[in-house]
């Protein structure tokens, strides 16, 4: 309305309860940015996109997995003293910080429970003990920092691990079971055979095992020869089963007596008697006519 009757006087416009603004609701809502301070709605706006995300970063692990085939090793032997144990890749850096003195030993609760339990509760309250607005890393030095210092010792610690890994198989000539195993199978495929990663071999019995010489093998020979008496054939230990086929009773003496290559001697550990009782059983094991 006009205050008094002048023609040029400024107009003021009273906003009025009845006039309602008319809104359409198929109209597309404005931008978050468009309002300072806010964001969008944790649900179901912005769950509903981590949701999408989530399952699109699933497909592809998915994808990975099926596309390539996991490095298997063989069955698992308890007697092959070549085998070094790893964990998986991301568990590299654990495994390292764990060979360490003070996370080991004496120190082992400090190194396997107290020191990743903090590491891991720290990272899961993060979100909770971090609640400043601001988003850029050099305003948040602390933060930065810790995050840093973590990254950067995990690299560490993982290329540590792995370096060693691989000195460790030089050193001792060993080539990785998963590595042997493929190789075996795919000589395998190109000569149209199969391969199968379990070894069939001809089992043979054990001659008079309720012999007194038995004792003597269980105390001496089980280090080496395994508890079955089988041998290992990745450290070229021989099975005592069947030996008496190939070596004689002479032989047998001299190899317990004085030793030969791996097989260290036992003359200094057994007496006369014991190594002539050991080895008249040794050469009665032969394979069943």
């Amino acid at each position: 309305m006009a205050h008094g009757h002048k023609s040029d006087e400024k107009i003021v416009y009273v906003g009025d309860s009845r006039i309602r603004k008319r809104t359409n609701k198929n109209s597309v809502p404005p931008d978050y940015t468009a309002f300072p301070g806010k964001s969008e709605v944790f649900i179901p706006n912005f769950l509903l996109k981590e949701w999408l995300v989530g399952c699109v970063v699933l497909v592809g692990f998915l994808v990975l997995t099926i596309a390539e085939a996991p490095p298997l090793g063989y069955p698992a032997d308890p007697t092959n003293t070549a085998f070094i144990p790893m964990p998986d890749w991301y568990f590299l850096f654990l495994y390292q910080y764990l060979k360490y003195p003070y996370a080991s030993g004496d120190y082992v609760v400090l190194g396997a429970v107290l020191v990743p339990g903090i590491a891991f509760g720290a990272l899961l309250l993060a979100p909770f003990l971090d609640t400043g607005k601001e988003r850029r890393f050099y305003r948040r030095p602390v933060a930065s920092a810790l995050m840093i210092l973590s990254l950067f010792s995990l690299v560490y610690l993982t290329k540590v691990s792995w370096d060693h890994y691989q000195h460790e198989l030089e050193i001792t000539g060993t080539v990785p079971e998963h590595i042997e195993r493929e190789e075996k199978a795919r000589e395998a495929a190109e000569k149209g055979e199969s391969y199968s990663a379990v070894k069939k071999e001809e089992t043979v019995a054990l001659v008079d095992a309720d012999d007194p010489a038995m004792e003597i093998a269980k105390a001496n020979c089980i280090a080496c020869h395994a508890a079955d008496l089988n041998g290992n054939s990745k450290m070229k230990v021989p099975s005592l089963h069947g030996i008496g086929d190939v070596l004689s009773k002479e032989e047998l003496v001299n190899t317990v007596t004085n030793g030969n290559g791996n097989m260290p001697s036992f003359k200094d550990k057994l007496t006369a008697e014991e190594i002539d009782q050991i080895t008249s059983w040794l050469a009665k094991q032969k394979k069943a006519q």
